[in-house]
């Protein structure tokens, strides 16, 4: 028996009845030879991890746009905390570690450079409109890899692809990832807007705070706690009705003095502004394209959808630096 059989078999014997299993996954698009060690979700996890566009992350806005301080969340730490909170759930519930992190890491490789303002230039632009769900699923299946893709399982699949608010996955750890990633959002980013100045803990309406708790710390404690208590046992992830209620004032609350901040968003319109103007450049300079993009160009792929793989795949930084090589004229000097 190898070490991977030998881990499929613990799983059997440890993880939940409604857990998924590695041994039972609907399996890859392309067969492969199992690895000796590694179950597949495992597997999938270290893919991803060792993935170019995980590695991009890091310069890859959340919220606050080039933020003065070392401290700011980027989509990075963003998916680090929502893989810590989602395996603690998963850990809790005897669900499927492994396939948590996985869908966690991966949810968000898709997400386009200056945040949420750059998805918004993509989808108006786009005549297909641009989701990062989807995009992130793209990146994973097509793009990663040089046009090979990572060829993830199923339920690592589904589990990007639906982690939006209007999806709901089909294993319960891809639920889990789904819920983790608002409650990381919410608790991350109002760190981030207090450090900022744009908010006080004061300022959080106190029909939210006796509800989900009056710091960061014991609001991220509560949410967990709760998901835990109520979907143990039960085959379902849940939150109580007062705590599920109390998300999502925080979230309304987060978006009228956060997301919509004028002063947290006074950067954004500049930021719409040079992607539209990449994505002008580039609809007019396929062959400016990275080869093997324009390799899926030439295979048929629509144009429009080529650009925004490119386009969303570079970094803040990259995307500023290739702006300023295409449209900042340079300093004239005498040779």
């Amino acid at each position: 028996m190898t070490i991977r059989e030998e881990m499929e078999e613990r799983e059997r014997e440890t993880l939940a009845p409604w857990a998924a299993l590695s041994a039972t996954s609907r399996g890859r698009g392309r067969e492969e030879t199992p690895c000796d060690i590694r179950p597949v979700f495992q597997r999938d996890r270290d893919r991803i991890l060792h993935s170019k566009s995980f590695r991009r992350l890091k310069d890859k806005t959340q919220v606050f746009l080039a933020p003065d301080g070392d401290h700011y969340r980027t989509r990075l730490t963003h998916t680090l905390e929502v893989s810590q909170n989602a395996r603690t759930i998963a850990r809790a519930l005897r669900l499927n570690e492994d396939l948590t992190e996985a869908i966690a890491l991966g949810h968000d490789l898709g997400h386009t450079p200056f945040g949420h303002a750059g998805e918004r230039a993509l989808n108006r632009l786009c005549p297909g409109g641009f989701r990062h769900n989807e995009q992130s699923l793209r990146t994973v299946d097509i793009l990663e890899k040089n046009g090979a893709g990572l060829n993830l399982t199923w339920e690592v699949r589904d589990g990007i692809l639906k982690h939006q608010t209007s999806l709901m996955p089909s294993t319960l750890e891809g639920q889990i990832v789904r819920l983790s990633d608002k409650i990381a959002y919410c608790h991350h980013d109002m760190d981030d807007a207090m450090r900022a100045g744009i908010l006080r803990e004061e300022d959080v309406p106190d029909e939210i705070r006796t509800v989900v708790g009056d710091t960061n710390g014991k609001r991220l404690d509560r949410f967990i706690h709760d998901i835990i208590t109520n979907s143990r046992g039960t085959g379902e992830i849940r939150m109580s009705p007062e705590i599920a209620e109390g998300l999502k004032a925080l979230r309304r609350f987060m978006f009228e003095r956060v997301y919509t901040n004028s002063e947290a968003k006074s950067q954004e319109k500049k930021a719409e502004a040079l992607v539209a103007s990449l994505y002008d450049y580039y609809m007019t300079h396929m062959d400016s394209l990275p080869d093997h993009l324009k390799e899926l160009a030439e295979r048929g792929e629509k144009p429009e959808q080529v650009v925004c793989d490119h386009i969303s795949s570079m970094s803040d930084r990259y995307a500023i630096a290739r702006y300023e090589e295409l449209f900042v004229p340079d300093s004239w000097t005498v040779l």
